[in-house]
């Protein structure tokens, strides 16, 4: 007889693979994946340095808990898997998670526009009240090409720093939280954010930008009004329609 996946995990890793399977069927659902390509990635409880990541070839509405590929920080795989990993989302991953230990989450996306305002000079501009909690904490890092090469791991921690939210130039945008739910309330805002620019500049009309002196102050508002990220609030939420649209992920 066959084991479960459920079955030779702990509970906690358990419910870090269902929570993350459930994140990947939530991006689906608000149509920001990209076919196989980009991942969420979230650390394995314990003192081990173990993270589950997308197994290479799943469409993001598919995977579950128990398809998520367990890896090390060298990429190597710690528990069978029929499943490889995407090397250039290991590169990006990996990076975040040895350099930051708050970073139990680390989420890349490759929307339209998020790419869109990560190719613009001036990158995110304060013209939202969604754009304000990513201004309170952003970082940018150059585009590199694919990210393939291990000597980039460096320089993208450099830039990320201790931001949580950071646009990749040309290429996507990315966000890391202490919790799988935080993750995706920090995207949720980031990606708004970026729609709700495109569309501003689209109108032709003159833009009002936010005064500087409420984007200083925004750091310490965006903690009592989001409760940190919100992602605690928002997350049951999240699941009961995931219940209703696209239920599996538990598997």
């Amino acid at each position: 007889m066959t084991t479960s996946v459920k079955q030779q995990v702990s509970e906690q890793e358990w419910q870090t693979r269902v929570d993350l399977a459930a994140c990947y069927r939530a991006v689906a659902m608000h149509g920001w994946d990209d076919l196989v390509f980009t991942h969420i990635s979230a650390r394995v409880p314990g003192p081990e340095h173990h993270f589950l990541i997308n197994p290479y070839g799943m469409m993001f509405e598919e995977i579950t808990a128990s398809s998520l590929v367990k890896i090390d920080l060298q990429g190597n795989k710690v528990m069978e898997s029929d499943y490889d990993i995407n090397p250039a989302g290991f590169t990006i991953h990996s990076a975040v998670h040895e350099a930051r230990e708050d970073a139990k989450c680390v989420l890349h996306l490759h929307t339209a526009a998020g790419i869109a305002v990560s190719a613009s000079k001036d990158g995110l501009l304060p013209l939202s009240q969604q754009s304000l909690f990513p201004l309170s904490s952003l970082s940018y890092h150059d585009y590199e090409g694919v990210a393939l090469n291990p000597d980039e791991k460096t320089r993208l921690v450099a830039d990320l720093g201790e931001t949580y939210f950071m646009i990749l130039r040309n290429h996507g945008l990315l966000t890391c939280a202490e919790t799988i739910a935080d993750a995706f309330v920090y995207m949720y805002f980031l990606e708004c954010a970026c729609q709700i620019q495109l569309k501003a500049q689209a109108s032709g009309q003159e833009l009002n930008l936010i005064p500087s002196q409420i984007l200083a102050g925004i750091q310490a508002q965006a903690k009592q009004v989001t409760r940190s990220a919100g992602g605690a609030l928002a997350w049951p939420g999240i699941l009961r329609k995931l219940d209703r649209n696209n239920p599996g992920y538990e598997l």
